[in-house]
């Protein structure tokens, strides 16, 4: 079991969970795990690189001169590679560079980066992060109250625009809600925020999942 402190904005115990292991798969999956974070950062690849080849630049397909007896070396067409104007040898294509996991991996990976997490005491959990409007200054308050300060993942129940707009202009900071983690932003963080309501929600999620 992980004992777990919930603190309120001003960085105060007011309460405490026990989380099983067994909810996030007893043990971290470091294969999965790693097959999901070069998924991750293969699907950011745009792959619109593109050069034209000598099948695309304009000019005759005709040899310049003959082979022999004009004293020059020996050419090709207009179009080779060799050639300014030419087409590039070997030429760049654009590429889908995209890689897909079966939902369930994707999910069983997500769990293990955040038992992972929970192992090394990178967890944060606070009562709750509502704002009646965006301010930036009251986050960084906020985070600094918990003793954040280093890259971290604020994990919330549901999309909240105030929150979002709080925490925009703060490096290395993201905002997420629940439903939207995966193991590539979570282990691209050092340090993960949950609201008490998200953990829930996703401790919840996990025993459906598994009854």
């Amino acid at each position: 079991m992980v004992d777990l402190s919930v603190y309120n904005r001003d960085g105060q115990e007011v309460d405490s969970l026990k989380v099983d292991e067994q909810v996030f798969g007893g043990s971290v999956n470091y294969v999965l795990l790693k097959q999901a974070i070069v998924m991750y950062h293969a699907n950011k690849r745009v792959g619109t690189a593109a050069t034209r080849g000598r099948s695309m630049v304009t000019g005759s397909t005709a040899k310049l001169f003959r082979q022999k007896g004009t004293g020059r070396a020996r050419v090709g067409g207009i179009r080779t590679g060799k050639r300014v104007g030419g087409g590039v040898t070997f030429a760049k294509v654009a590429k889908d560079f995209s890689r897909r996991m079966p939902r369930k991996q994707r999910k069983l990976a997500r769990d293990s980066a955040i038992l992972a997490k929970l192992l090394s005491n990178d967890v944060v959990l606070v009562d709750q992060l509502k704002f009646k409007k965006p301010h930036t200054k009251d986050f960084v308050g906020i985070l600094g109250n918990l003793k954040i300060d280093r890259s971290c993942l604020i994990t919330i129940g549901s999309a909240d625009t105030n929150l979002y707009r709080s925490a925009r202009n703060i490096p290395r900071v993201d905002v997420m809600p629940v439903a939207e983690l995966n193991a590539g932003d979570i282990c691209n963080h050092r340090k993960m925020l949950f609201t008490k309501e998200a953990f829930l929600s996703l401790l919840n999620e996990d025993n459906v999942s598994e009854n």
